[in-house]
């Protein structure tokens, strides 16, 4: 693919198999589940502090970040997560996820929000380029089985 012209918009129900798609490429601690994903995907649409957003290359889906928003008292109010991002292979380093980034920020700024924050192993380099810094190691519990369907 030739370098995208990117775009980033937020996710409506027509995107769900493009979204589903990218999201079984991601998963890996937990086997992905198309019947898990389609039960969720509406909601999370409608869910007023998340934020499903996805980078185009006219009806091309290049990439998607899931990121929410939560009130706090350590930052005297709202931060924002990112939960989730994920950039075809294709065309990673061609601005793609900078730009999801980038739009995720500018959502997180529009409600009042603190600060961003992410957990990720793999890809660091990339967040500490766009201004990120480590604060803390992520912990986590596995509640139920991972089972796939």
């Amino acid at each position: 693919m030739d370098d995208p012209q990117v775009s980033v918009r937020r996710a409506t129900g027509s995107d769900a198999a493009a979204v589903a798609e990218l999201a079984g490429q991601l998963a890996q601690s937990f086997p992905f589940s198309r019947t898990r994903f389609d039960a969720g995907y509406a909601a999370l649409l409608d869910t007023d502090g998340a934020a499903l957003l996805l980078a185009v290359d006219g009806d091309a889906v290049l990439g998607y970040l899931l990121g929410f928003d939560h009130p706090t008292f350590y930052a005297n109010g709202p931060v924002a997560v990112v939960e989730e991002i994920l950039v075809r292979a294709e065309v990673r380093g061609r601005g793609v996820g900078r730009a999801l980034m980038a739009a995720f920020e500018r959502w997180a700024a529009s409600r009042d929000c603190g600060l961003v924050t992410l957990a990720t192993r793999r890809a660091a380099p990339f967040y500490v380029a766009l201004g990120y810094e480590e604060s803390a190691v992520h912990l986590r519990k596995v509640l139920r089985a991972p089972a796939a369907r």
